[in-house]
């Protein structure tokens, strides 16, 4: 089977990361194929060592973050610039197949058992997590899905990045669950609750950007109001929550709470980018971007790493 594929391939990084792990948590934002930012940037981490010891995405970004964890430079980014235009992986083939626009029967069958395998035994090493975030359809809220701790991680991780209304809704445990973004587009929120006290966020918009907050109201109540109303609740305000959490992203950044990396410049990627050359561009994009901010990443992950001495106790 031929098809295009982006023209500058055999460039992309390949190789394994180190068995380095930095404690912290990586945060990583949606987009579908807008995340092939993140994956420029966090190839350029594995390069340096900076392995992470938790990793939470959100639909494209928990897609993304499976070869951060089993630490496969390259890999992330090969099967959106190689099969971008194979109908196994993309468009009316792959969505008649598993009512998604994405071939996740592909994905995660032949791509990663044969094409270009998923190191699942290193994927699935305990010191390093990973969690997959996903909409209960039946509550419009985000549940969380460690590797190790529940059913599938696998199935968490597509139905995190299953999209609405062009998508069926996949059952983990007898509910249904759409795109994790239906309900939460940057989970920082549970790395914040469960105390990291180092997490880098990993934006696939620049730092700048907001959404409408208007846009899309209409359309989720008609759509998914009258069966599942807490779902259109959840998209409806999904825009506005999202301005406030890229708000807060900003304070937390500014206070040097969290270290964020966003696309330098404003490129027009579609979440379903056609343009290969774009696409390419786009990771490479991140790729830079992540090299030329590695000192102070560095710097960041030492301070907030640092043991906590115990202060003299006073006389009692």
């Amino acid at each position: 089977m031929t098809h295009k594929t982006y023209s500058g391939f055999d460039r992309l990084p390949n190789g394994l990361a180190s068995d380095i792990v930095t404690p912290g948590c990586l945060v990583l934002e949606g987009g579908a194929l807008r995340g092939t930012y993140s994956v420029g940037v966090m190839d350029a981490m594995m390069e340096a060592d900076l392995n992470l010891a938790c990793t939470i995405g959100v639909s494209a970004g928990a897609l993304n973050g499976i070869s951060y964890v089993s630490g496969q430079i390259g890999r992330s980014a090969r099967s959106p610039l190689r099969f971008r235009h194979d109908p196994r992986y993309f468009g009316l083939g792959a969505f008649l197949r598993n009512r998604s626009p994405f071939g996740f029967d592909f994905m995660f069958g032949e791509l990663s058992k044969t094409l270009d395998p998923l190191d699942m035994k290193r994927f699935l090493r305990p010191e390093r997590r990973f969690v997959a975030v996903a909409t209960n359809c039946l509550t419009g809220r985000p549940e969380y899905f460690e590797k190790g701790h529940c059913t599938d991680i696998m199935l968490a991780t597509r139905a995190s990045s299953t999209m609405p209304y062009i998508s069926q809704m996949v059952r983990m445990d007898g509910a249904p669950y759409l795109d994790g973004g239906c309900s939460c587009k940057i989970p920082l929120a549970w790395a914040l609750e469960n105390k990291f006290p180092a997490i880098v966020v990993i934006k696939t918009r620049p730092e700048a950007y907001r959404r409408n907050p208007e846009a899309g109201k209409k359309l989720a109540q008609l759509y998914y109001g009258r069966k599942w109303p807490a779902l259109a609740q959840s998209l409806a305000q999904s825009n506005a929550d999202y301005n406030r959490l890229c708000d807060e992203t900003d304070s937390l950044r500014r206070q040097g709470r969290i270290f964020v990396i966003s696309p330098s410049r404003f490129m027009d990627i579609g979440r379903m980018e056609k343009d290969l050359e774009k696409l390419g561009e786009w990771y490479w994009l991140g790729y830079r971007d992540a090299q030329n901010v590695l000192p102070e990443l560095k710097a960041y992950l030492e301070e907030k790493n640092k043991p906590v001495s115990n202060e003299a106790m006073p006389n009692v």
